[in-house]
């Protein structure tokens, strides 16, 4: 197995206008884990998923459409639990909000226990991200457990901060992260996120930041910056990627997109530059298409953007 991951994926509700008007909703499934693992299967490389969904339609939906995807599951099926809901409302053209409806959720309830087996098969990547850790006491636990199972078995882990408000506070994001960032080899945050991994959070800067990672032992960080593109920083320095430019239709899952093509280049051996190239590629696949994951490419399609001008018809 190339990659495994874990967290909780939900039927996400879409609507595309204010949700107080009503109106049509559509439906997919959505979790920042199996984002990146669909990305991830969609190049070709083996991932696993591990979580836990309710024994009810939504885990049905949300089982089909990963398997559907080449994804591999250790799922669990909770008969006590139900699948966990987000409504995700289009407010305006350039603003989008999510409503929670995960309290009490199957996925709340994974613990040590569901990745036992998975870290025990293997992976040669073990992706985290910090949406399971605010989930509940014990998915923190097992967030922790398989941080520090992988890094003493020689697997690569990568941390994406994914900080997310409506979950908890900053104070309790960084009590949980910052001392699993240590067994990561790979750590990926948006600009504004990084310092939660910080030990002396607010007395630096992103650079300065990224500098005392890298002296714990982390070998990338990767700062996202949106349409400013991305930075990683290392051991030899510093790179940039400037993002593409597309027109953006939804910018949900852009920062999983980009992850997944950031870790597919690692995997394949490619150099930073290569990486960082590839992440700012899923990127704008994600933010010209809708869905959090329904548009990014298969390995075939990875030129679309490259060969066509601006509203071309690949013919």
């Amino acid at each position: 197995m190339d990659v495994l991951t874990f967290g909780e994926t939900m039927v996400s509700l879409r609507s595309t206008g204010p949700l107080a008007q009503g109106g049509t909703l559509t439906m997919h499934a959505a979790g920042a884990e199996s984002n990146v693992a669909v990305g991830l299967a969609r190049l070709g490389h083996s991932v696993r998923w591990a979580g836990r969904l309710g024994r009810d339609p939504h885990g049905d939906f949300v089982e089909r459409a990963l398997r559907a995807e080449g994804v591999d599951l250790a799922v669990r099926r909770d008969g006590g639990r139900p699948t966990g809901v987000m409504f995700l409302e289009r407010r305006t053209a350039d603003l989008s909000r999510a409503y929670y409806y995960r309290s009490g959720s199957a996925g709340s309830g994974l613990s040590r226990a569901d990745l036992e087996r998975p870290l025990e098969d293997g992976a040669g990547i073990l992706h985290l991200t910090g949406v399971t850790p605010a989930l509940s006491a014990e998915a923190l636990d097992a967030f922790v457990f398989a941080a520090e199972t992988a890094a003493a078995r020689g697997m690569v882990v990568s941390l994406d901060v994914n900080y997310r408000g409506k979950l908890w506070s900053r104070e309790d994001a960084r009590a949980a992260l910052a001392p699993v960032a240590r067994h990561a080899a790979v750590v990926i945050a948006s600009d504004d996120e990084l310092d939660l991994l910080s030990g002396r959070p607010g007395t630096g800067s992103v650079a300065g930041t990224a500098a005392e990672l890298l002296g714990l032992g982390v070998r990338d960080v990767v700062v996202k910056l949106g349409a400013r593109g991305a930075d990683a920083y290392t051991a030899d320095g510093t790179s940039h990627v400037d993002a593409v430019a597309v027109e953006a239709v939804d910018t949900v899952g852009a920062g999983d997109a980009f992850t997944a093509g950031y870790l597919s280049v690692l995997l394949e051996g490619g150099d930073v530059a290569a990486r960082l190239r590839r992440g700012a590629l899923l990127g704008a696949f994600a933010v010209s298409t809708a869905g959090d994951w329904e548009g990014l490419p298969r390995r075939d399609e990875l030129g679309l953007l490259e060969s066509l001008d601006a509203g071309g018809t690949d013919r």
